[in-house]
């Protein structure tokens, strides 16, 4: 029997400080047209059914043609033929050599983490990330895998990382912009430092997605996304993914992924295509609207404080400008009164729904104070910006007119 089929027996990936090889899948396609034909065409895959759209392969094994050949498909647990369209077609999207997805965001972190990191070793963040992600740092793997995570004071110096890393580091990690205050960290600068002392970037592009920013071309190494929010845009699926070099996606599935079991689904995969197709033209009208209800919360003078990369006064504004396409559809905002000021602002919107997620097509809000950073000390909430009186606002596609006046009408009554 190949050995060389024998996958479970891969070497682990070792980052090597080199640039690693953009993809070159589709040529020079644009950005639209990847995300409509990456990974599938009708014409020259095994297509028997002759289908315009992927096909669903909702079975979990597949049959070897004999003892000695292995199929290309195995088992449901490491890739199956739906979620490999969807793989080649993040990839082609994110520009990066390869792809692994997961049953969430949340699951493709720790399946990252969990790949490259070993007792000992540490991990270089700042607290400028999700909630669930903190959790990830802060407890789940010093404690129960004695990783150790270090947090950067001033994440927009970086020296400040730069001291933060030492030979057991094995990554810098950074989401830009931020969930859920939108600070941004400059990609390339960071690339740099991480770069010099031999470790590999990630970048959480969740709040972006490649419609708005490229982080590999930028200078990362790998990606990470939560397909859950834009890149889904209607809340009907969970699911995460992990781009960068073929060796190191290949070491997630096959040494984590294929035990750990938590995949994304042929179905949700399939739905996930079929959203990726509207991409560029939703987060486009994303942030458009958010741009001018950021405009209209700067100006009213019961809303203290708007975070929003598109805003002149935000403190990374010409960072944002020369990384990003436009800012995006995430905003946050603080209003006075602390908690009880949120909860009465919130209580009083009509159109906008109170919801535990980002990236939909319908406006919704979330307090993180009470949610997603609940795990936070207080000392630590105060340093990432989360006051008791912030509200995360994901701007949707409805006329902005609609959302400014639901906006209005609730802040008249604090």
């Amino acid at each position: 029997m190949d050995e060389e089929k024998l996958f479970f027996l891969r070497e682990p990936w070792k980052f090597q400080n080199t640039r690693s090889k953009r993809a070159s899948l589709d040529g020079d396609l644009g950005f639209n047209t990847r995300s409509l034909h990456s990974g599938f065409d009708p014409l020259k895959d095994v297509n028997e059914f002759r289908s315009f759209v992927p096909p669903i392969v909702q079975s979990m094994t597949y049959p070897y043609e004999s003892f000695e050949k292995f199929p290309d498909y195995i088992y449901g647990r490491s890739k199956t033929p739906t979620s490999s369209v969807l793989e080649k077609r993040l990839a082609a999207l994110e520009e990066g050599e390869g792809c692994v997805t997961a049953a969430s965001g949340s699951q493709a972190l720790f399946n990252l983490l969990f790949t490259i990191a070993r007792r000992g070793d540490n991990v270089v963040t700042s607290l400028n990330t999700f909630g669930e992600g903190y959790k990830q740092a802060a407890t789940i793997f010093p404690e129960r895998c004695e990783v150790e995570f270090r947090f950067v004071d001033d994440f927009a110096n970086p020296k400040a990382w730069e001291s933060m890393i030492d030979e057991r580091t094995k990554l810098v990690w950074i989401e830009t912009p931020s969930n859920p205050c939108l600070l941004v960290t400059d990609i390339a600068a960071l690339a740099q430092v991480a770069h010099q002392h031999g470790v590999p970037l990630m970048v959480d592009n969740t709040t972006a997605t490649a419609a708005l920013q490229k982080p590999l071309e930028l200078g990362a190494d790998i990606v990470l996304l939560s397909l859950t929010k834009f890149m889904c845009g209607n809340a009907t699926v969970l699911g995460g993914a992990v781009i960068g070099p073929e060796d190191l996606v290949e070491d997630i599935r096959w040494n984590t992924t294929e035990f750990v079991g938590a995949i994304l689904q042929p179905f949700e995969a399939w739905l996930m295509l079929q959203y990726l197709e509207t991409l560029s033209l939703r987060m486009e009208k994303h942030s458009e609207n958010a741009q001018q209800i950021a405009e209209f919360l700067n100006d009213h003078p019961k809303v203290n404080l708007v975070n929003y990369p598109g805003l002149p006064e935000h403190p990374q504004y010409e960072l944002a400008q020369r990384q990003m396409k436009s800012s995006g559809g995430l905003l946050s905002f603080v209003v006075g009164d602390g908690m009880k000021g949120a909860a009465n602002l919130m209580n009083s919107l009509k159109l906008i729904t109170h919801a535990v997620t980002f990236g939909t097509s319908r406006t919704i809000c979330m307090h993180p104070r009470t949610i997603t950073h609940e795990h936070m000390t207080q000392p630590e909430r105060d340093k990432a910006g989360i006051d008791d009186g912030l509200i995360r606002l994901s701007v949707g596609l409805e006329n902005v007119e609609d959302i400014i006046t639901d906006l209005d009408q609730a802040l008249a009554k604090l």
